[in-house]
């Protein structure tokens, strides 16, 4: 069976299946979904803001927050009723739910699609860096994690000096990195 993984994009999660890791798909990605040798099983197909995908033959299926992997044998074991021996592919097409969003005293604040792993100094780097009067020692990093938000305080000049780097944390979707 053909397994397509994108790895590199954060929100990444290890397969039971291969023991690698597989990027975890998140509502607003566009994957594509085809079954070998069948043109009319072979769609683009929206990953829905309740998390899931509809595909013929399969009906629909929770997507969000899981790896293509997972996704691919998910959809191979509902097929297989169908046809036989099934060889299907999962590919993400556009990585559109992996936004952060950078606000404040930035010189571009706006939504960001992060392509890879982004922590938090590359997010002010896509914001334009930090404006006039932007409070360096003050940012905080918003997360909504299990219906909980939390603040995160960062310290930019901490960074420039070398110091707690720890700080400078991978963003996950949906982190919010406000400069006051």
């Amino acid at each position: 069976m053909l397994l397509l993984s994108v790895l590199g994009l954060f929100g990444e999660t290890l397969s039971a299946e291969t023991g690698t890791s597989d990027y975890a798909v998140q509502s607003g990605d566009i994957i594509r979904v085809s079954v070998w040798k069948e043109a009319d099983l072979m769609q683009d197909l929206l990953v829905r803001p309740d998390g899931k995908i509809s595909f013929p033959l399969v009906g629909e299926l929770s997507a969000a927050g899981r790896g293509v992997g997972e996704i691919r044998a998910e959809i191979t074991q509902r097929v297989d009723q169908y046809i036989p021996d099934p060889v299907v592919t999962v590919q993400v097409i556009e990585a559109a739910g992996n936004v952060i969003y950078v606000l404040g005293k930035v010189n571009r604040p706006g939504a960001f699609v992060m392509k890879g792993p982004t922590d938090v100094t590359q997010a002010l780097a896509l914001a334009g860096g930090i404006a006039t009067f932007g409070a360096e020692s003050r940012i905080s990093i918003l997360r909504r994690s299990a219906g909980q938000q939390t603040a995160i305080p960062f310290d930019l000049d901490d960074i420039k000096d070398g110091r707690a780097l720890g700080q400078n944390i991978l963003l996950v979707p949906g982190d919010v990195v406000v400069v006051p």
